[in-house]
């Protein structure tokens, strides 16, 4: 096996540009192979972060009759929990309303929530310390879209319990910043007393935070867990990777099929030392081996170039992240602005060993033909 690999290396370095060419191809598809899941994985990891700092704690509890996809639940989907299980849970009550910015009219929801709470990183300290008479926070997209800085005041509608419309005056007291825009777009918060005041729903809420991973269903209400809440986002990262496998596939599939037309061609021309092999006494296998091994070689070169100029790279973008366009952000995609790829040590060996056994197969196709190949013929050099 020794010798196998010092004549496949030799082979190798002295065909040339050819194989430098191979092991180019090859060593690119090896190294967007894990740049792309790298990529996608640092964006899965920064996307589940923020959406449990920014949106769902540990989990939630939603009322019965309150679907977040169905935004007609919104009226009625709420109710009052027992306060014994309200230990340990934030409260947030939805409300549907309309803001009046400078003479236009923009569609809100309206979302109350403990001033108190610290599991999320909203700052609704803002809301406590504001002077103004019914405070709120927006986000900037919302900020963006109405066009109202903080201190701004606007005439917002809703509609109380009885269904009744009402109207007042709010104060925008503050502007955060988030990569989630599920909690930005088209969304105003303010103190949960405060709404449950302007709407007649005292001690009620549509869904409560919970802060720890031990909650489950009450009567009326129905807990999801983190990995239920996340599942649309692991699904749209599932579905991006398979549509990129497309990607890299073809990729991949253009540098084994040099690799495949390399070998067909080696055999083809080297057809005499094929036979001196088997004269000398090695066996058909062996040489079929000998073939495989030197065809299989240019995976393991192919990582060693991948490597050399890829490492850089990755380390490069793992500091400095990739910039991602506003607009991915404004179609509701939980993205931040700079996307930092992760490298774990299961991707790259994933690669390389799917690279290795690629490579080991396209080369020993072409291979068998060895075995059924008379010496005498092949020393000649007569074609079968």
């Amino acid at each position: 096996m020794k010798l196998a690999f010092i004549l496949a290396f030799k082979n190798l370095i002295g065909a040339g540009l050819r194989t430098w060419l191979n092991v180019g191809i090859l060593s690119f598809a090896f190294v967007l192979i894990i740049f792309y899941n790298g990529l996608l994985d640092g964006w899965n990891e920064q996307a589940r972060r923020d959406t449990i700092d920014w949106e769902i704690g540990q989990g939630q509890l939603h009322f019965s009759s309150y679907d977040p996809y169905d935004p007609f639940t919104i009226l009625d989907g709420h109710g009052v929990i027992p306060s014994a299980e309200r230990e340990g849970m934030i409260p947030i009550l939805l409300r549907q309303g309309t803001i009046y910015p400078k003479g236009r009219m923009i569609s809100a929801l309206i979302k109350g929530i403990d001033v108190n709470q610290t599991e999320l990183k909203l700052p609704t300290h803002l809301l406590r310390e504001s002077e103004a008479q019914i405070p709120v926070l927006i986000g900037k997209r919302m900020a963006k879209n109405s066009n109202l800085s903080v201190g701004d005041e606007v005439l917002m509608r809703w509609r109380d319990k009885n269904g009744t419309y009402d109207a007042s005056g709010i104060t925008v007291a503050g502007i955060f910043d988030c990569n989630v825009s599920m909690i930005d777009q088209g969304q105003l918060w303010m103190d949960i007393e405060k709404l449950r005041e302007i709407t007649g729903l005292t001690n009620h809420a549509t869904l409560f935070i919970t802060t720890d991973m031990e909650s489950k269903s009450v009567k009326n209400w129905n807990y999801f867990s983190q990995e239920e809440l996340l599942s649309d986002l692991t699904q749209m990262i599932e579905m991006k990777k398979t549509s990129s496998s497309i990607l890299y596939g073809l990729l991949l599939a253009i540098a084994l099929l040099a690799i495949f037309d390399t070998q067909v061609l080696s055999i083809f021309r080297r057809q005499k030392e094929i036979g001196t092999y088997i004269a000398l006494g090695m066996t058909r296998m062996r040489v079929v081996g000998l073939f495989t091994v030197e065809g299989s070689m240019y995976s393991f070169l192919a990582t060693i170039v991948g490597c050399i100029y890829g490492v850089p790279l990755f380390l490069y973008l793992a500091k400095t992240g990739i910039g991602m366009p506003d607009a991915n952000q404004e179609m509701g995609i939980v993205i931040a602005e700079r996307v930092f790829p992760v490298y774990g040590i299961g991707l790259i060996i994933s690669t390389v060993i799917l690279v290795v056994i690629s490579a080991t197969i396209v080369s020993f196709i072409p291979a068998r033909k060895i075995a059924k190949m008379n010496p005498v013929d092949a020393i000649k050099g007569k074609i079968q």
